[in-house]
Formats: C-alpha cells, structure tokens, sequence
C-alpha cells in the first residue's frame, strides 16, 4: 500500500509540474523539416535503440536507492579565465555540471550554460544546486558563440540565455524556436554533421549523441540533441553533451581524426538499466575516450544537481577504477572553475 500511494503521490506531482510546464509554454515547439535518417516527420530518434519510457520512469521513482550528498559545499570561486587564448593553446574551464568554457584560437565558446539556482520549469521545485558555479557570471571574457546541446533544462537554461545579451547560439534543430519563445531570438539550429564559421579560423560541428529532448508533456523529442566539435588550427574540441553509448563516438573520430581534448560526461548513471540509454558510465567515458582517439579528456556532468541515483563522489571513484583498468589514459578530473591548459 505504501509502495501504491508512493506511486499515486510521484504520478500527481509529475502531472501537475507536466500541466505547470504546458501552460507556462515551455514545452518546446516541434520542429518541422525533412525526413531524415534520425527524423520521421515528426519526432527525432536515436540511430541505435533505446528509450527511457514513461513507465520505466515510474518503476525508477517507486524503487530509488540514492547515494550520499552533501546539503550544500561551500567554495570559492575560481579566478578570471583570460580573455582570449591563442598561439597553438587550447584552454578548457569546468564551470560545474555541463558549463564548460572553450578558449582556442582568439576565440571563446560557452556550452551549455547554467547559472541558476535551479533546472525546472517552476523556480521552487526541481533538481537544485549543491554547489555555487565554479565561475562568476560577472568574471567571464567576451563570449563569441554559445553552444547548447539539447533542451534539457540542465543544459538550456532561458534565464542564463538571456543574461548573456544577444551572444550568438548554436544549437540542435527545433531549439531556436523554443528560444525564441521566450525572447532569445539569436540562436542558430544545425542539423547532425552540419557546420558553422563562429571566426576566420574555427569551425563548429554538430554531431550525433545518444539521448532525448523533452521540457513539457507533449514535446518529447520534437527537437535534436547532439554534442559539438570545435575545429581549428590548434586541433579539435570535442563536446559530448549528454549522451549514452554508441557508435557516434568512433563516427566522431573517422570524420575528424585526432581529438585533442574530449570533454565527457560522467554524471547521472545510475540506475544503469533506466540510464544506459541516455548517460554513460563513467567506465563507457573512458571507453568513449579511447573510441574518440582523444589525447586528452576532462570529467564533466556530476558533483552539482542530483539528477540521478548516484551519490555526490560515487562518479569520480568509479571512473578513476575505470581509468586504472585501462591503463590510466589521460582523462582529467579537474576543479570547478579553475582552467586547464590542455596539451
């Protein structure tokens, strides 16, 4: 009877912040184009199977076992970033989460940006922060481009959107409606594999990802997802976004060759049968790692919203286990908000 009315009580509050969401708009407008091999005319899907379903969801809630957090982890901020980068350099900074800051080739690029207390379409109810952002807003250089990987909101959050004030975005197909909805009218949709000159110098790629879009009740997957590449002359970037395993990651590394530096998810994995389909293992990082050819990659996605059921230090020793079953690649953990030149 528990186990029933715990049940009843997570499918009334998922209705009622699904009914919250709609009103609200912001469920996102679905996209409309040409059927693709990823698209059917009108809902997007994966090039592999696996979902997560609305009654798997239901099972997850009724059967949580969550790991360990802290309340609250008090930290200081890290230094300003430099203003630009250049001479060969790639600079990366993990903001926290997913926000990570790009700088290569005179130019500095921000994905996934998210300095709100919170990732829900209602301000009081939703995954909250644990931690503050690694960097000030106030502290960032010049943003020339903005890159958000799908709409999620742990990923395109509209109030950071808006404070960055007209800064150009790049996004998957069908974002850029919802955007502009809510008065961020300079964004950009790509499609997978699509490409645009974000300066005389760098290139930003689209490419596929393993995962699903949905803000509302009535738009899942009615927009893309995917990660970014950003090509230069001092190598390429490659940004995961959220994803879970599949071939993209040896795809990525046919099209583009050596991936200097690989930023990759290792947060929100378990329970690993509701969230293979969607996130990898910190153990599938370091095999994406290895797919990628990268030199160099940098742990991202954990340690500030509890999104799923592993605990606040459960990904980094899972991946440092991983990383010593193979042979200790390069794979960073590094601080939030404290800047890595990569080599």
């Amino acid at each position: 009877m528990r186990r029933l009315a715990k049940a009843a009580g997570v499918t009334a509050v998922a209705a009622a912040l699904g009914v919250v969401a709609e009103r609200a708009c912001v469920a996102s407008p679905h996209y409309h184009g040409p059927v693709s091999d990823h698209f059917d005319g009108k809902r997007f899907h994966n090039l592999q199977s696996g979902w997560q379903s609305g009654g798997s969801f239901l099972k997850w809630m009724m059967n949580r076992q969550q790991g360990a957090w802290p309340e609250w982890v008090d930290t200081i901020p890290g230094p300003p970033p430099p203003r630009r980068v250049d001479d060969g350099r790639i600079r990366v900074t993990w903001v926290n989460h997913s926000t990570m800051l790009v700088q290569m080739d005179g130019v500095n690029l921000l994905a996934d940006p998210v300095w709100s207390e919170r990732t829900s379409p209602v301000p009081s109810i939703g995954p909250k922060r644990h931690r503050a952002p690694g960097l000030r807003f106030e502290d960032l250089p010049p943003i020339d481009a903005v890159l958000v990987s799908h709409n999620h909101y742990d990923h395109l959050d509209l109030p950071t959107l808006r404070r960055l004030h007209g800064v150009g975005i790049i996004t998957p197909l069908g974002s850029s409606a919802l955007m502009a909805r809510h008065g961020v009218k300079n964004a950009r949709d790509l499609d997978w594999w699509q490409s645009v000159r974000v300066s005389d110098r760098v290139t930003v790629t689209l490419v596929p990802a393993q995962h699903f879009c949905a803000r509302g009740l009535s738009d899942r997957n009615a927009t893309l997802w995917g990660g970014f590449v950003i090509s230069g002359p001092s190598g390429n970037a490659y940004f995961a976004g959220d994803t879970g395993w599949g071939n993209h990651f040896a795809d990525i590394a046919k099209r583009f060759g050596a991936i200097r530096v690989a930023m990759l998810p290792i947060g929100a994995y378990l329970p690993r049968w509701f969230m293979k389909s969607a996130h990898i293992s910190p153990a599938e990082a370091v095999d994406a790692h290895l797919a990628l050819h990268a030199e160099t990659s940098i742990a991202m996605h954990y340690g500030t919203f509890r999104n799923a059921d592993d605990g606040y230090e459960e990904p980094v020793h899972d991946l440092r286990a991983a990383l010593a079953a193979k042979g200790n690649p390069r794979f960073l953990v590094v601080e939030h908000g404290i800047g890595v030149d990569v080599p």
